[in-house]
């Protein structure tokens, strides 16, 4: 929540330094066109299955994960580019469009998207965010953006503020700063419960942690008081590997996130007919502010490293029937790389 704040800060905050021409505009001007939207959608999920146990003789039971369903509110205003069309007649909260991912939008000015969704997906549940506002001037870009991904596990928050340098119509270059959160790296929680001889030791940690242990009766409780093995097979191969999931994850919460300063160099490129299109952007950061903390990845790097994003939009008829396309994405920060494509042939029959 404190993100999703700091994102409605950094909208203030770039109307604010917005030129005149906008700021002498009234609040309503700036959602002219921005559509407010509400969806629910749901399906089915994984398949049931069947698992097996001889513990006390043959026993099958059934694993049902429940449905799947998508709860997403929010508001956009974003302009489509040429090749994109609206693939529905209302917002859903499923629409996706990589372009927005680009430094410049189609249009000049103020574009903007903000979208929480409650969604569950192969029975897991997850509060997935995406906050995105940009003002694109001729002289100059600031952005802001944070991503929350549950289900493929990305969370980043990021602002920029960059020069920008117009060839022409189709091509600019940029330069300035980034902003980011980082995650503590080089922390090791377990550090502490590593034994001599290289093991853990798991069972006082596990007790530290709420969970008990019935050594005579063979049973295993969790800190809520559910029955969770009843065997040390169980306890050492199953339950103690959450445990050790859970302290770690929640150890690594305790420390707050490093705000990260580098140095960034980007372009874009937009050509479109409606024959062929490509649309291309990319951005490197080369050098990043040594914030001289204890668990920061300059730190754990020894030194400087390059990060990077970009993103490729081609297509092309070939003529009356005949079409390909090549769309994709990728970022690499820090040690973490994340990356979408999609290749593909169409051909019209008449």
């Amino acid at each position: 929540m404190r993100k999703f704040l700091v994102i409605i800060l950094t909208f203030i905050l770039v109307a604010c330094v917005a030129p005149k021409k906008c700021c002498g505009q009234n609040f309503k001007k700036y959602f002219k066109f921005a559509t407010f939207y509400g969806g629910l959608n749901g399906g089915t999920s994984i398949s049931d299955v069947d698992v097996f146990s001889v513990s006390n003789g043959l026993q099958t039971a059934t694993v049902k994960t429940p449905y799947d369903y998508n709860l997403a509110l929010g508001v956009r205003k974003i302009a489509r580019f040429g090749y994109e069309n609206k693939a529905q007649t209302f917002y859903d909260g499923t629409e996706q469009s990589w372009s927005d991912n680009a430094n410049v939008g189609k249009a000049s000015g103020l574009e903007f998207l903000f979208e929480i969704d409650y969604k569950r997906q192969q029975g897991n549940e997850y509060l997935d965010q995406n906050h995105f506002i940009r003002y694109v001037d001729n002289k100059y870009i600031i952005k802001g953006e944070y991503l929350e991904d549950g289900f493929a596990d990305i969370k980043y928050f990021e602002t920029s503020e960059r020069y920008r340098y117009k060839v022409n119509d189709k091509l600019s270059f940029n330069a300035g700063a980034v902003q980011r959160l980082s995650e503590p790296y080089g922390y090791d929680p377990l550090a502490e419960w590593v034994l001599d001889n290289g093991d853990i030791h798991y069972t006082y940690l596990a007790l530290q942690e709420g969970y008990e242990v019935d050594v005579a009766a063979s049973e295993y409780f969790s800190p809520n008081g559910d029955l969770v093995a009843t065997s040390a097979e169980v306890w050492e191969e199953v339950v103690i590997p959450t445990a050790l999931s859970d302290y770690t994850a929640r150890k690594r919460n305790e420390l707050n996130l490093m705000v990260q300063h580098s140095v960034v160099v980007g372009f874009d490129y937009y050509h479109y007919t409606k024959t062929f299109w490509t649309h291309t952007w990319a951005n490197v950061m080369p050098y990043h502010l040594d914030i001289d903390n204890e668990f920061s990845y300059h730190k754990y790097n020894n030194g400087q490293w390059i990060d990077y994003s970009g993103g490729l939009i081609f297509g092309y008829k070939h003529n009356k029937h005949l079409g390909t396309f090549i769309e994709g994405k990728a970022n690499k920060y820090w040690n973490r790389t994340w990356y979408d494509f999609k290749i593909g042939i169409n051909y019209i029959i008449f």
